[in-house]
């Protein structure tokens, strides 16, 4: 499978709308072709393609040729990574295939293939709010996040850096290399579209970004990276957002960015970094966190207030690389056969009555085929 080199462009993904949001590729502006995620059997591995005329980044994989014939097989299964808790939020592990049952709108599934899986390849975006309310906690997060990756990457995994502010930029496209990424989140800098003066959005007038009012365009960067970055991927594939909730300005709404998501198969985490002097001292309301909760009970991911604490950062991400490391995987094949792109509810049941933290459901639409 090959791997988008940066972001499409909105008009790239059918969004006809003029002045729309550039999304500002760090290492190329093409996008290679990418073959969309079948939900077989777990698997992973890919190729990096450079675009035409680009030289292939050293941490890139190399494309491997395909045969001139080959056989394709497509097979509906929906695939779930999950993690299980008690009631006081303790991980549960060592469960089998029989103590799970599996509903999709309501109707019981038979389980296909079960695993507790810990070592598959994890395909990673980190997002940085670099918008003015951030001002204070941004250095926080370079470095705690710089940590996080140091620990939870292996040689398997990939992952990219975006920060978004009054746009959104790929600082770092796929990699593996931990310094490439850290490098990365040291050059974020707070943006807020003006050299000098207020903060956009606290009384400071629009932001001069092609007529729009933009401070924060979180809902956009959500959905362009689950659109644009993961959605042609594999296996697991996740996103941690560092920002405080509040979207200012997107293109998009809310409910795109969830859609997006659930479409990729991407599972959210928000921490919620927070500086709430900042919305004091401006006499602004601070409402972005249920928005933030809807992103992540829809995706399987959740909500971890941190505020502007450091321990509390570095404590949240030591929790999400623990639940990465410890999901259950799943799969069915649905008895509702129709690919007819309607939602489709799931509902994880457990026979101890533990606390399933999964994705809400998907979309049925087709999936590409995959050559085997």
């Amino acid at each position: 499978m090959s791997k988008l080199s940066g972001f499409e462009k909105f008009a790239r993904v059918g969004i006809a709308v003029p002045g729309l949001l550039m999304f500002v590729a760090g290492l190329s502006a093409a996008v290679s072709s990418a073959t969309a995620q079948t939900a077989t059997s777990p698997s992973a591995g890919s190729a990096a393609q450079s675009p035409s005329g680009q030289n292939p980044a050293a941490d890139q994989k190399p494309q491997s040729e395909e045969p001139e014939e080959t056989l394709k097989v497509n097979v509906n299964v929906v695939g779930l990574f999950f993690n299980v808790k008690d009631k006081h939020g303790a991980l549960i592990p060592n469960l089998t295939k029989d103590d799970f049952q599996v509903l999709e709108d309501g109707t019981s599934q038979t389980i296909k293939y079960f695993a507790a899986e810990s070592n598959l390849p994890l395909t990673l975006g980190i997002l940085i709010d670099s918008s003015g309310s951030q001002r204070n906690v941004l250095d926080m997060e370079k470095q705690v996040g710089g940590a996080f990756l140091r620990q939870i990457l292996t040689d398997k995994d990939e992952a990219y850096v975006i920060d978004f502010n009054v746009d959104a930029t790929l600082v770092q496209d796929y990699t593996r290399d931990v310094r490439l990424l850290q490098a990365a989140m040291n050059k974020v800098r707070i943006n807020t579209g003006y050299s000098t003066g207020p903060v956009p959005g606290a009384g400071g007038g629009p932001v001069p970004t092609a007529g729009i009012n933009r401070g924060t365009v979180l809902y956009d960067a959500v959905y362009l990276s689950a659109h644009d970055m993961l959605s042609k991927e594999v296996g697991r594939k996740a996103m941690i957002l560092l920002t405080d909730g509040e979207d200012e300005g997107s293109q998009l709404k809310i409910q795109d960015a969830i859609e997006a998501a659930q479409r990729a198969d991407a599972i959210v985490y928000v921490l919620l970094c927070a500086d709430r002097g900042f919305y004091g001292s401006f006499q602004m309301g601070y409402s972005g966190e249920s928005e933030m909760r809807k992103l992540t009970e829809a995706t399987g991911g959740r909500v971890i207030n941190v505020g502007n604490k450091f321990d509390k950062l570095r404590e949240a991400f030591d929790q999400i690389a623990a639940e990465l490391r410890s999901q259950y995987n799943l799969g069915y094949t649905p008895t509702n056969s129709k690919l007819d792109g309607s939602y489709r509810k799931i509902e994880i049941k457990c026979k101890q009555n533990y606390k399933i933290q999964a994705r809400a459901g998907y979309y049925a639409t087709p999936r590409e085929p995959q050559p085997q």
